[in-house]
């Protein structure tokens, strides 16, 4: 059943990567890219930056104007100022109504495609063999380990397949982490000896 083999595998990958990213990672750069697209959400966006844009040039105007000297004109300044600050407490409400009805709908949707079928998929094909192992490979106990919970005796469960799975996407991903941290500190120790050659040098000249 290759379908289901790559289904597994495509479902682990990407519970693997969600965690690796971040949840609010992948919120807040979802949450970005929705606001660059013609919608309510990306207009009351656009709305809040215009309202906090006036409301700093207004501000700017108030703390440059003298309320003794120039009275009226602080006046004004001033009115125009609370009431750009009301506006912008406003959207600023409704724009974190709206982010959080959006990171509702992003963990269900996550929910959906990685949680849900981690479970469902191992439960739909518990008695479905992934691939048979040879004869006389594995002990017998062997056999039922990797048959566990439903599989005929003799293949791979849907199970053990997923268990193998995550395990080998975690070697990989531990390996790789390993790999780019190793040579991020081997390029940190190369450029310290330039930088303090260049410093050394620096300081002869002065």
């Amino acid at each position: 059943m290759p379908s289901v083999l790559v289904i597994v595998f495509l479902v682990e990958v990407t519970a693997r990567l969600v965690n690796a990213l971040g949840a609010a990672a992948i919120n807040d750069f979802l949450w970005t890219a929705v606001n660059h697209l013609p919608i309510s959400t990306s207009q009351a966006a656009a709305k809040q930056r215009k309202l906090q844009a006036e409301y700093l040039k207004v501000r700017s105007e108030l703390n440059a104007t003298s309320s003794q000297d120039q009275f009226a004109k602080w006046a004004k300044l001033r009115r125009q100022h609370d009431k750009l600050l009301e506006q912008l407490e406003a959207t600023k409400k409704s724009m974190e109504a709206s982010r959080s009805s959006f990171d509702r709908y992003l963990t269900g949707v996550r929910m959906l495609l990685t949680k849900a079928p981690q479970y469902i998929v191992p439960f739909w094909y518990a008695k479905e063999p992934m691939f048979w192992v040879p004869h006389g490979w594995f002990p017998y106990y062997a056999e039922w380990i990797i048959s566990f919970p439903r599989a005929p005796l003799g293949s791979v469960s849907v199970a053990s397949w997923q268990l193998a799975c995550a395990g080998m996407i975690a070697l990989l991903s531990d390996l790789i982490t390993g790999i780019y941290g190793l040579l991020f500190a081997a390029s940190k120790r190369k450029e310290e000896p330039l930088k303090s050659k260049v410093a050394a040098s620096e300081k002869k000249e002065l």
